[in-house]
């Protein structure tokens, strides 16, 4: 089989997991390449691993210079694990030197990020794939199926959460900034602007795009401190989306929760059936009905994160770095298909699709909750500038 020779660009927690993942438990990466402006996310100890990365991959060159490594690597593949404001320039150099990418959400900060990045993967045959791993989970996999068999019926509502526990001085806190600036993008960004967690999933269901959004933020309530150089940004951030069709999309975003009550919920209601997944004290479960089933009670099931076809796979689901299974089947679909010559798994136009309208509603909350159109680098319509 060919070996892929891979690289990856950001290494700090994330990214020294999901290169450690890809090394470890797929035979043709041949793991060549580091960069990161910290050399001591590669040379120093680093959660979650025992030893310096250096020691583990003694055969991989780190570089502190992104375009040293895209000229001198001979890569076949680059993951982008950089912030998740600076993720478009890292996908963009890599495509115009024809090498493949699988990039972190959200794709892109802003609307002509969106419009150099979207011509950018028009002219190139490297392929780009978006590392969309909420696509992957369980939920994500039970509803699209639910959809696909009739049993759901046409989706006209839904809602999701995504609450991130974030209280000063616990160890949680510490380790989401341990890397100083190069990490507070979590603390730059408007929460509304992560929604892709939460839009991947039920997008999956739709045939269509979001086409407008109002939304509201609650102001900051936090400490100075927990913000970047006073960069104030609103402690929750409530948006409401509708496609043409006039399908509702609810989505709640909380960056600063004081309670660990669990990450992701949703609730999916359609015209045959209706489906959810409520994350609570880390026991999420799903639960399901429809009006086409002989039982039409509610159903219960496991809410863990491991995809259905990976429940067998031990060293996906057990893998120290890997959310359950979720991100080695992310990776392993993103690797087949550049063997087998197959489109990305989770295509550009999908990973816009659950990005921009975060950036319309962030715009909607900053004029008040003003309704906005919603626009794509394939409509007629775009433009970089919202009106």
């Amino acid at each position: 089989m060919k070996k892929l020779r891979v690289g990856v660009v950001g290494f700090g927690y994330r990214g020294r997991t999901m290169f450690w993942l890809a090394s470890d438990c797929f035979d043709f990466v041949e793991p060549v390449a580091v960069c990161d402006v910290r050399p001591q996310n590669w040379y120093e100890k680093q959660r979650p691993f025992g030893k310096p990365m250096s020691e583990m991959l003694p055969n991989t060159k780190f570089y502190e210079n992104y375009e040293d490594m895209l000229k001198n690597a001979n890569l076949d593949v680059v993951i982008v694990e950089t912030g998740a404001d600076i993720h478009a320039d890292f996908c963009l150099k890599a495509l115009e030197a024809n090498i493949n990418v699988l990039t972190d959400i959200p794709v892109v900060a802003n609307l002509e990020e969106a419009d150099r990045l979207w011509k950018a993967a028009q002219k190139t045959s490297a392929m780009i794939s978006v590392g969309a791993n909420a696509n992957e989970r369980r939920f994500a996999v039970l509803l699209e199926d639910f959809y696909k068999s009739g049993r759901l019926g046409k989706p006209y509502y839904m809602e999701a959460e995504y609450v991130h526990w974030a209280l000063p001085g616990t160890d949680h806190y510490k380790r989401l900034y341990e890397n100083g600036k190069g990490s507070e993008w979590r603390k730059i960004l408007c929460p509304i602007r992560y929604c892709t967690h939460s839009l991947g999933p039920l997008l999956k269901v739709l045939d269509e795009d979001i086409r407008k959004v109002s939304c509201m933020g609650t102001g900051q309530h936090a400490e100075e401190s927990e913000y970047n150089d006073g960069n104030k940004r609103d402690d929750m951030s409530l948006a409401q989306f509708q496609t043409e069709s006039g399908v509702v999309l609810r989505l709640m975003r909380n960056g600063r929760c004081r309670a660990d009550i669990g990450p992701h919920n949703y609730r999916v209601f359609g015209t045959e059936g209706y489906m959810e997944l409520i994350d609570r004290f880390k026991k999420p479960v799903i639960r399901f009905n429809s009006q086409k089933d002989e039982n039409t009670s509610l159903q219960e099931v496991d809410g863990d994160s491991t995809p259905p076809q990976y429940e067998n796979n031990e060293k996906a689901k057990e893998h120290l770095t890997g959310h359950s299974g979720i991100d080695y089947a992310l990776l392993e679909k993103f690797f087949n298909a550049l063997l087998n010559g197959e489109p990305a798994p989770i295509s550009l136009k999908e990973g816009l699709a659950m990005t921009l309208p975060g950036i319309y509603a962030e715009e909607s909350s900053k004029r008040g909750g003003e309704l906005l159109n919603v626009y794509y680098p394939w409509d007629k319509e775009w433009s970089t500038i919202i009106r």
